[in-house]
Parts: C-alpha cells; structure tokens; sequence
C-alpha cells in the first residue's frame, strides 16, 4: 500500500482513538492511500485551491489533497467538516503535520455555512460522502444561491445507484428529481467505481466517485418551483403529470397547456427544458 507521508498507517489512527466506522453516522471508511490518491487526483490538479472535505473520518483523503505542495498539485488548504468528535482527534494530527493549510470544523455538514469561511473566494468540494446525508447535501448545493455558486467543481463519492440517478437521461429507469437538479445546473459525469472492499466496514453495494461541474448560465428558473415540481411529477411517476401534478395545488391542466407539455406525458419522458417551463409556469401561478 502506498505511503504517502510520515504520518501513522490508518488502521493505526482507528486503532488508536477507537475510531470503529457508526452505522447512524454514515461511516465507511477509506483506508487504500492509492484510491484515496485517485479520488485527489480526480478532484485536480488543485493548483492551490481550497478543497472542502465532508466526512474525513481518519483522514485518508485529507492527507491525499495535502500531501502535494500547493504551489502544485495540492490544496492550498482543506476544510475539513466532521461531526464525529473521535475523527476530530485523529485530524488534529493531520493539522500538526501541514501546518495552517487544515482547518477542522467539528459540526454537522449541512448547517456548514460555506460563505464564512471562504471570505469571496471559491472551492471545490471533493469527499467520500456520508451515506445518510448525502442527496441532502447534493441537493442543498444544487440549488444555492446567488448562481454560479461558491464551489467551481464537486468530486463526490455516491452509492452506485446514487451516483446513475444523478447522471440518467430522460427516458431511463433511473431518470429522476436527482438527474433533473443535477443536470439542470451542472455538467455530471461518473469518473469510476469502487468496490465494497475498499472501505471498513465494507458496505452492501458498489460505490462510484462522481464530477458535477456548475454551468455557468444554466436555464432562468426558480429553484424551489423547480424542486417542487419534480417532487411532485416523480413521486408518482408511473401516473400521467395531469395526475402527478394535482398534488401542487394548481390549476393543472392550464399549467401543462401554458409550458406546452402534453397532459398524457409521464415525467420520466420530460427532459429538463420541459421541467423548467413547467417550473417557470408553477412559480408565477402560485406567486
């Protein structure tokens, strides 16, 4: 396995502050230091940039975007958000090793406020996600505000069943709210797979390390309007949307005849330009 500082092997940092993985946490963790390398690497070349991690745990991927120098490939500096307190003992010796360029936020990843801590500038998000937490974080990030949005690239690590939701097309199986959000904003692709044995504990499925990458102008829409209305179209998307949709309150046919969507469409066949129209539409009928 590869050695990429001085720093202690990892088994040896969960050994010593009894980091074993919580299921109520969404641990699993990276131990491969070549995978973790890889994931950096996808994340790069980082040219000094700063790099927002969620979930470090003992900081395998942390010690991946700060072993480079930052006049190079590396991060210039990481911040790195966990809530488990026994991680946070384990970074703080990362932090020692590569001094002022780790900053540890002990805290819960969705009340991150990234504002406050990047004084103007933009980051990149790169990180092996929580399981329980991370559509929610995806989708808090897709739909920030103002646009574009404060990170120029997320590097992000999904179950595999996560991470072809967020890139299906229109008209597959795994078409969805995710893929419309995701691909409404951002450029996505799948960089490759990971196999269960890679982490400790080894979870069920596969997992997969996705790139979304903002889109500069993406169409003019309300982001909530747009939530709303593919919360309502996929919730039930075997019904036509002139069922699907009663559940927003609205007059329905009038907004399919508005955003030009036939009535007997189901919305796993409306591509995103149809979903914004009809979120454009939904957003001035309900004010």
């Amino acid at each position: 396995m590869a050695q990429i500082d001085d720093l202690p092997p990892l088994r040896e940092v969960i050994r010593r502050h009894g980091l074993s993985a919580k299921k109520f946490l969404g641990q699993n963790f990276l131990l491969d230091l070549n995978l973790t390398a890889r994931i950096a690497r996808a994340g790069g070349p980082l040219n000094g940039a700063t790099v927002i991690e969620v979930g470090p745990g003992p900081g395998g991927l942390t010690r991946a975007l700060l072993a480079q120098p930052p006049e190079g490939l590396g991060a210039k500096r990481v911040i790195a958000i966990e809530r488990d307190e026994r991680a946070v003992a384990a970074l703080t010796e990362i932090a020692a090793r590569y001094p002022g360029r780790l900053e540890i936020v002990s805290g819960d990843a969705l009340k991150f406020d990234a504002g406050a801590h990047l004084g103007g500038e933009r980051a990149r998000v790169i990180a092996n996600l929580p399981y329980n937490i991370a559509t929610a974080l995806l989708i808090g990030w897709l739909t920030a505000e103002p646009w574009p949005p404060w990170y120029d690239a997320l590097v992000l690590m999904f179950q595999r069943e996560v991470a072809e939701r967020i890139v299906a097309k229109p008209g597959s199986k795994t078409y969805g709210r995710l893929s419309v959000l995701a691909n409404w904003r951002c450029d996505t692709k799948i960089l490759f797979d990971v196999a269960p044995s890679a982490f400790v504990p080894p979870p069920k499925v596969t997992s997969s390390v996705v790139r979304l990458v903002p889109r500069e102008r993406p169409l003019a829409c309300d982001a909530l309007a747009l939530q709303r209305l593919t919360e309502a179209a996929f919730g039930q998307r075997r019904k036509m949307l002139r069922q699907s949709l009663k559940t927003l309150g609205v007059d329905v046919p009038a907004l399919l005849t508005e955003a030009k969507i036939e009535p007997t469409a189901r919305a796993e066949e409306i591509p995103i330009e149809g979903f914004v129209a009809l979120a454009r539409v939904f957003a001035k009928s309900s004010g």
